[in-house]
């Protein structure tokens, strides 16, 4: 199903953060400065985007979603997994992930980016009336107004730098 338009900032954002987790699972993951350095984007992406984008989720796309009936255990689910999240990105900000915590951490984002992208949107985009939708993707668009344009250097170019002036 074509992406309705007021969630196209919401699923763009979905992009980055799927892009991340294949970044992550490709990574060797191999020695403690790379797992400081992935914890380190992982962090500047909850920073910098991810934070606003859980905003905007919880309070204007749930409650709308839970007006109806079939969609309400999955944003039951969906808030659960905010909540694991949190914790992941915590733990990264904090240096506490070992390889097996990132890789983990990839699985979870990703899966759960799936299931807000064929459930929740897809139901949503079913059952809500486009002048109701409008609704839902100006006050979105507010919430993700304060998202910061500054760009992320990629861990991957970090580690080079570091391989090179080690060298």
């Amino acid at each position: 199903m074509l992406r309705d338009k007021n969630l196209v900032p919401l699923s763009r954002q979905h992009q980055h953060a799927l892009a991340l987790c294949v970044r992550i699972s490709r990574a060797r993951l191999a020695n403690p400065s790379e797992l400081r350095a992935w914890q380190s984007e992982i962090a500047q992406h909850f920073e910098l985007e991810i934070r606003y984008h859980f905003d905007a989720e919880e309070a204007h796309l749930f409650p709308a979603a839970r007006e109806f009936p079939e969609l309400s255990a999955l944003v039951d689910e969906l808030l659960a997994e905010h909540a694991q999240l949190r914790d992941y990105f915590s733990r990264a900000a904090d240096g506490m992930l070992d390889r097996q915590g990132l890789c983990a951490f990839a699985e979870t984002l990703s899966s759960h980016i799936r299931k807000e992208e064929r459930q929740l949107f897809e139901g949503m985009q079913e059952k809500i009336a486009p002048d109701a939708f409008a609704k839902i993707g100006a006050k979105v668009d507010q919430t993700l107004a304060a998202v910061s344009q500054a760009c992320i250097v990629p861990t991957e170019s970090k580690l080079k730098a570091e391989e090179k002036s080690s060298s």
